[in-house]
Formats: C-alpha cells, sequence, structure tokens
C-alpha cells in the first residue's frame, strides 16, 4: 500500500526523497520504495523519518482501521 501521508509530510517540508534520505541516512531508493509501498522498514527508520518529519509512528506509519 503506498504511504501518501509519509509523501504529504515530505512535500510539506519542502523535502525531495534525496534531501530526506540524507537525512535519516539511507538511499534515495528506500525512501522512493516505501513511498511506493514496496519497501517495509525497519522501525528505527520509521522512528527516524519521523524525527525529521516532525510526525508520530501513528501520522505517518500506522492505519487507522
Amino acid at each position: 500500500m503506498k504511504n501518501l501521508r509519509l509523501k504529504a509530510a515530505r512535500a510539506g517540508l519542502d523535502l525531495s526523497q534525496q534531501d530526506l534520505a540524507d537525512l535519516v541516512g539511507v538511499s534515495r531508493q528506500t525512501i522512493s520504495a516505501i513511498e511506493k509501498g514496496d519497501y517495509n522498514p525497519t522501525i528505527n527508520l520509521c522512528i527516524a523519518i519521523c524525527k525529521v518529519l516532525g510526525k508520530t509512528l501513528n501520522d505517518l506509519f500506522w492505519d487507522d482501521g
């Protein structure tokens, strides 16, 4: 499932995939794969992304339903 919440949060801060990747220490391809739903990130990577974007795990990674 695509992670549109991550993409929206990243875009809202005017960060490119490469910018976010650099900030959390992964490749741009990893960020792209997470956004497309092709890669399930580790909890540590999820937390790092949340810290950079100022969001919670619930905001970006966990379904409400």
